[in-house]
């Protein structure tokens, strides 16, 4: 059995802050960049000192605010003992109108192997690094094909299976439930692989990519 002290836990609920806090801007800038909704619901606003576009939609904003809330207990066992992290991927999925992903941008977040002592520079340095993921996004277009109108999207997270034994356990909001995601939510025949942006850091190491379909249009 593992035994976490107070101040490894009081690191893990810094570093889920900042993953949450990076996860919401990113998702925001995906739904624009990628035309999901009219850009009339975005407005300019500053992140890690850098220009984005965020939606000033009250549903909107609630249903990403509460995804990321619901999420954010998985990421808060980041420590300095030897834990495995229980979010493996955070997947933004575009669907169309029949409800077939188009494409998915993900972010695949791993634990450094030796995790070292946080500071209040170290987590400056990696909120440097994620405006880089951030920048990344914001001129992910000119790589990308463009989606069909009528799109929608959905979250979805991949965890270890002991985390997703427990999920209940951690419904943050009750009627905000995890269920498992439809076959049609995931599968994407045959995607084109898009790398976007790699990092690596002494608190996280993560990846983000995009799984584009072939033949949007069908």
């Amino acid at each position: 059995m593992t035994t976490l002290t107070r101040q490894d836990l009081n690191f893990g609920q810094v570093v889920a802050d900042v993953l949450c806090e990076f996860l919401e801007v990113a998702v925001h800038l995906i739904l624009y960049v990628r035309e999901v909704y009219p850009v009339g619901i975005f407005q300019k606003r500053k992140k890690y000192n850098v220009p984005v576009q965020m939606s000033c939609h009250p549903e909107l904003n609630q249903y990403i605010q509460d995804t990321l809330h619901c999420v954010k207990p998985l990421l808060e066992k980041w420590g300095f003992l030897s834990l495995q992290n229980d979010v493996e991927k955070v997947v933004v999925v575009i669907l169309d109108k029949e409800h077939r992903p188009v494409e998915k941008f993900v972010f695949e977040i791993t634990q450094p192997p030796l995790l070292s002592i946080s500071s209040d520079s170290l987590l400056s340095h990696v909120e440097q690094l994620l405006r880089a993921f951030i920048l990344k996004i914001s001129v992910c277009d000119a790589v990308l094909d463009h989606n069909p109108p009528g799109c929608t999207f959905t979250v979805l997270v991949h965890t270890r299976e002991a985390a997703t034994r427990n999920m209940e356990k951690i419904q943050v909001i009750k009627d905000f439930p995890w269920i498992l995601a439809d076959e049609q939510d995931v599968h994407m025949h045959d995607p084109r692989l898009i790398p976007l942006k790699t990092m690596t850091s002494d608190i996280l190491k993560m990846q983000l990519y995009v799984e584009e379909r072939a033949h949007k249009g069908s």
